[in-house]
């Protein structure tokens, strides 16, 4: 239950290959939030936890592997987080920049293909913010958070 099959160290650096790992591959993927995701995109994070497991773990299912594992992914994430908060250049790296989906009722095609956001997807953000369509819009903005910020044209009575 206690006893280690590889040195401690390993897991450490094999949770931090898998972690760097994990995060380029997920940001290029697209900036979907947890609440946005799709059941297939929820199939896959779930699919791919199982997958790293073993890479991380090499076979060792002992209780000291896993609070090892564990506390090293959780330390990974918040210095992460840190050195994402103090360095912008590396927040913009790791989290991307905030893109321009409509400029005064012109859509941005070319970004939304690249995002892989459906017609439906952006409709349902303008609509939420008041909007019918496009033309009804001065600035759409895709957040790095994934979320679409809508800020429509004033109305000229």
């Amino acid at each position: 239950m206690w006893q280690l099959s590889v040195p401690w160290w390993q897991f450490i650096v094999r949770s931090a290959v898998v972690y760097a790992f994990l995060l380029v591959i997920l940001r290029f993927t697209g900036r979907r939030q947890v609440g946005q995701l799709a059941p297939f995109d929820l199939v896959l994070l779930l699919v791919l936890s199982n997958t790293v497991q073993n890479a991380m773990n090499a076979g060792d299912n002992s209780l000291t592997a896993g609070i090892i594992l564990a506390t090293s992914i959780i330390a990974l994430n918040s210095l992460m987080g840190f050195l994402t908060w103090r360095s912008k250049r590396l927040e913009g790296l790791v989290e991307g920049q905030p893109e321009v989906l409509i400029h005064d009722g012109r859509l941005n095609e070319r970004l939304l293909n690249h995002e892989r956001i459906t017609r439906h997807e952006l409709m349902a953000a303008l609509r939420a913010a008041g909007c019918t369509g496009p033309e009804d819009v001065r600035f759409a903005i895709l957040e790095n958070n994934g979320r679409i910020s809508v800020i429509p044209r004033e109305r000229t009575p």
